[in-house]
């Protein structure tokens, strides 16, 4: 029978990154994604001191971001690239995930003339389960020759598993009591459509859940 969880903790981020970069962005004339840019995220109430000019690091690490607490989510663009990020996602909120980040990635595209090549998307959950202890879940996935080299049980265990566009990490949660971490990192092409993303890294979800014996609850 699977195991119930609770997903105490939840990470999503999607780094969009562009064709050629457009220094621009980086120049006074970004004023004018910078106003669009606070136009569009303004329906999610946000204020002119929830914006951030970063001027340090690597030129493709400066940008501006622009922060909407009420959502907790965030949105950065440089002159090769933008990011967003939210915490405590789930797929309840998934439409308005969506709604939020396009808003923000056209309003680049369209003012800062850029084209996407690339989405690299992330999601991270830290799983709690309700009755088991979290070893007894994560050994499903430690080579059991690796295990048998010490006859005491091991405390953690980590597994890494990469494939040319997706990267699987499974862990035990360094955040959460009895936890286990979860992260899935997959790359699309900026054709995919957001809905075929989302269909996708749902997929991808339920087959580690699957594997590990776990199912959220309701």
């Amino acid at each position: 029978m699977a195991e119930i969880v609770t997903t105490p903790m939840s990470f999503f981020e999607a780094l969009i990154e562009f064709e050629r970069p457009n220094f621009n962005l980086l120049s006074l004339e970004r004023v004018v994604v910078v106003q669009s840019l606070f136009e569009a995220f303004s329906k999610w109430n946000i204020r002119v001191d929830d914006m951030e000019v970063i001027t340090t690091g690597k030129p493709s690490e400066q940008g501006i971001k622009f922060k909407i607490p009420a959502k907790l989510a965030s949105f950065f663009f440089t002159a090769s690239a933008c990011r967003f990020t939210r915490d405590n996602t789930n797929w309840q909120t998934a439409e308005e995930t969506i709604q939020i980040l396009d808003a923000g990635l056209t309003t680049v595209i369209e003012a800062g003339k850029v084209k996407p090549a690339t989405f690299k998307t992330i999601v991270a959950l830290h799983i709690q389960p309700k009755n088991r202890p979290f070893m007894d879940i994560l050994k499903k996935v430690a080579p059991h020759s690796m295990i048998a080299l010490e006859q005491s049980e091991p405390q953690t265990l980590a597994s890494v598993v990469k494939w040319p566009k997706l990267k699987i990490t499974i862990d035990g949660s360094g955040q959460i009591a009895n936890g286990i971490f979860i992260r899935y990192e997959h790359e699309f092409a900026a054709t995919v459509s957001y809905q075929d993303m989302a269909t996708k890294l749902m997929a991808d979800e339920n087959a580690i859940f699957s594997m590990l014996g776990v199912v959220e609850e309701t």
